[in-house]
């Protein structure tokens, strides 16, 4: 089971502010991918696809606002293409898409006293669970979701972001 990272990057910040950018959103899609397709939400698939999308607030913004009816940027925004139990599953799986904004993700790294790539890392995890199918709209899918986030970062080296 492997992940197909299609990583567009429309701000060059992210570049310059650290230039393995590329090699960490693949290494956190992938193991998002690895323990997150799994249990209830094992989509199964020998190949799955994701679109990853580095740009600006102003971009994260408009997205917002269009498709959550919310008037400001977020850090990350997850699309799915599997939106309905019914969809059929084929192989390889488009699982869909990745919006992470700059100056919000810059901004939560500084006030978390973390780097930009462990929060970016964190955000790519965070968005490929939600890609796969969990959430945290009730509370005990919250504490599912976040306790998964928080293994994943751990096996990459990286603390809990929720201390």
């Amino acid at each position: 089971m492997a992940v197909k990272v299609r990583l567009r990057i429309d701000d060059k910040r992210w570049k310059d502010a650290f230039p393995d950018v590329e090699k960490c959103v693949r290494k956190a899609a992938s193991s998002a991918w690895k323990r997150g397709n799994a249990g209830d939400f094992k989509i199964p698939v020998k190949q799955a696809e994701v679109s990853v999308l580095l740009t600006d607030d102003s971009a994260v913004h408009a997205l917002n606002k269009e498709y959550r009816g919310m008037d400001k940027p977020t850090n990350v925004l997850s699309f799915a293409a599997l939106d309905d139990e019914n969809e059929p599953i084929v192989d390889p799986m488009l699982l869909g898409d990745i919006v992470v904004a700059f100056e919000t993700t810059k901004r939560e790294a500084i006030e978390q006293e973390c780097s930009l790539a462990d929060h970016l890392f964190h955000l790519i995890v965070h968005g490929m669970l939600h890609l796969i199918g969990y959430d945290h709209v009730e509370e005990r899918d919250a504490v599912e979701m976040e306790a998964l986030e928080i293994k994943i970062l751990a096996e990459n080296g990286l603390k809990n972001p929720y201390e």
